[in-house]
């Protein structure tokens, strides 16, 4: 996706970058995973592919947090993250996750189009996550993209027993998808340019524990 002009990085997620995913993990899933899983997952999972979304405006994160070094404990210019695993000529969406105080900027759906992006490039046929039956807001973004519930996980989620829908896109390689694909990217960047892109101030709830966390796809 392209981020010319705007003040965010999609890069590969590094070793270096686990310890602030974890803390992200922390805030945003019932059931995170653990820094050695994630680790387990760079180094052996070599059909994967994981990315941090990163604010680069070094002047504005320089007044916020004046203090070094950030990486390898917490970095604040780590706003969010993503993976895709590859199975077969299936790509499937590991996770997705954005800082809670970030929210409601379109971030999430940034991330979740560079994997979309991500699964053409490699060739998947089609594109498949699971999602908590109540996150209405997930599944929301999840059908604007073309993803459709194809089937039910009874008990998936092993904090609550929820039921998790299983979503899957049209085949990713069509033309009327990549076309409805790339209008949807373009009003997503409209969208990026047009707001004010700076580190949102922190409620009393968002400097602790989320309250009512994300769930992972």
């Amino acid at each position: 996706m392209d981020l010319s002009g705007l003040p965010f990085t999609l890069e590969i997620m590094l070793p270096s970058d686990i310890l602030t995913v974890s803390s992200i993990e922390g805030q945003v899933f019932a059931t995170p995973w653990s820094a050695e899983a994630y680790l387990q997952e760079l180094l052996y999972h070599v059909d994967a592919y994981y990315y941090v979304l990163r604010f680069t405006d070094r002047n504005v994160l320089d007044e916020r947090y004046p203090q070094r070094p950030w990486a390898g404990t917490h970095d604040p210019a780590l706003i969010g993250y993503g993976g895709l695993w590859l199975i077969l000529e299936q790509g499937h969406v590991s996770t997705l996750a954005v800082r809670p105080s970030w929210r409601g900027r379109g971030l999430g759906e940034l991330l979740f189009a560079s994997l979309v992006e991500k699964a053409m490039d490699v060739g998947c046929e089609e594109l498949t996550l699971e999602v908590r039956i109540t996150n209405q807001r997930a599944q929301n973004l999840y059908a604007k993209y073309g993803l459709q519930v194809t089937g039910r996980r009874p008990r998936y989620y092993p904090d609550n027993q929820e039921d998790a829908w299983i979503m899957s896109s049209p085949p990713l390689h069509g033309y009327a998808y990549r076309e409805a694909f790339g209008e949807l990217v373009g009003q997503l960047r409209s969208r990026l340019l047009s707001e004010r892109q700076t580190i949102p101030e922190l409620t009393a709830c968002q400097r602790g524990r989320a309250q009512s966390p994300d769930q992972r796809t």
